[in-house]
């Protein structure tokens, strides 16, 4: 075997053309894959990660029936039973306690339905980093009667800092809820729609706002490990009161945003599909001029002794090495480009970022950084090479060498 390979090896750099164009059309199969696939993997990266620290965290925990009926009177208090199972449980790394509701935003003539979020700010702050999102103003302290709104609704409302924000709802068992807050800060949220009606109030004004003194709509946790996600939400739900508490996933939270995903995921892997057909196409025809051109080789090499089966695995073993060196630098080539645009996301702007934001999603592109990808991809890229040398072993075995030395 060993003087097998030293042949093919050798057979590869007798001909450095042929080599390096078949080797070229592995290293752009691999590379635009790779590139492709990493598209698509940081965008539902991005969405999630946006989401999740933004809003949800990767749990939530609320009253029962609390997501049938999002109703503020539908809350629930921090109890030691409670805590003591948020506690214990060692995959949970943060709990971010919240009051949500909804209300109508005023200014002047201006009105909208906003979203208000009672928050703890050096909480949610370690959760989402919402403070470096400031673009405008100052963070919350605890107790201010101040709040934080999205960009998109200040500028609905024509709102600036130290301008006052009218809210109106339904408090806590049927109470009015109404309030005035200047405006201390206002944020850039990536997530779109969240933008366009986000309040931040500190946890206590908002349940003062409310009437809802000491008590909660969610409780959002955050985990160490995101792999952890379904072992913690069983684990949760043995261990709290079946009738008093609801623990609901992400996933669960926002079904639309997984069914996006996927719905996206198929059209990528029909995409990419496509792809691998013209990949397939391409290498096969590489590896067909290459049979062609050393036919009457092939017929030397059978007419002076070699046995068929012998030349099938050397032609084999040379496939193999381009296949190795095309797949090599294919990896080598896009990781540069990938890390790059990882770090630096493309920013997307005109009509694209505007149809984008109109279904919620910020008009980013980052590529994914994720050693499960390259494998996967390459692997597939490897078993399209393997399914090319076919031909030339098909090809070795129907040979005549009297013809193929004529030509």
């Amino acid at each position: 075997m060993k003087e097998y390979i030293k042949l093919a090896w050798r057979n590869i750099w007798r001909n450095k053309r042929r080599t390096i164009i078949t080797a070229a059309s592995i290293f752009f199969a691999i590379f635009f894959a790779l590139i492709m696939r990493g598209f698509q993997l940081g965008s539902y990266s991005n969405m999630i990660d946006n989401a999740v620290k933004l809003y949800t965290g990767h749990i939530q925990i609320h009253a029962d029936g609390y997501s049938d009926n999002k109703s503020i009177n539908n809350t629930l208090k921090m109890d030691d039973t409670l805590m003591k199972v948020l506690k214990s449980n060692e995959h949970i790394k943060q709990v971010v306690p919240r009051l949500e509701s909804f209300a109508l935003g005023s200014s002047g003539p201006k009105t909208k339905g906003v979203l208000v979020m009672g928050i703890d700010p050096q909480k949610q702050d370690k959760m989402s980093n919402l403070s470096s999102k400031l673009i405008k103003g100052s963070y919350l302290k605890p107790g201010e009667q101040e709040a934080i709104i999205g960009k998109k609704l200040s500028d609905y409302l024509e709102l600036g800092i130290n301008d006052t924000l009218v809210l109106l709802s339904q408090g806590y068992h049927g109470a009015t809820a109404a309030g005035k807050y200047s405006i201390k800060g206002i944020v850039k949220i990536p997530k779109p729609d969240l933008d366009n009606k986000m309040v931040y109030l500190p946890l206590s004004t908002s349940q003062q706002m409310y009437y809802a003194y000491g008590r909660l709509t969610t409780l959002a946790l955050n985990l160490y490990d995101n792999d952890e996600l379904n072992n913690t939400v069983s684990q949760l739900k043995s261990d709290l009161p079946d009738k008093k508490y609801e623990v609901k996933s992400w996933r669960e939270v926002m079904p639309e945003l997984v069914q996006q995903i996927e719905s996206d995921n198929a059209s990528g892997w029909l995409m990419l599909l496509i792809l691998y057909l013209i990949i397939l196409f391409g290498v096969f025809g590489t590896v067909m001029m290459m049979v062609a051109e050393r036919k009457r080789e092939f017929g030397v090499m059978i007419a002076v002794g070699m046995h068929k089966f012998k030349l099938a695995i050397v032609v084999t073993l040379e496939m193999l090495f381009i296949g190795f060196l095309g797949l090599l630098a294919g990896i080598v080539g896009s990781m540069p480009l990938i890390y790059y645009y990882h770090i630096n996301p493309v920013q997307l702007t005109g009509e694209l970022a505007g149809t984008m934001e109109s279904f919620g999603i910020e008009p980013v592109m980052p590529l994914a950084w994720q050693i499960e990808y390259y494998g996967n991809q390459t692997l597939i890229v490897a078993a399209i090479v393997i399914i090319a040398v076919i031909y030339p072993i098909y090809s070795i075995t129907r040979i005549n060498p009297v013809k193929a030395i004529r030509g």
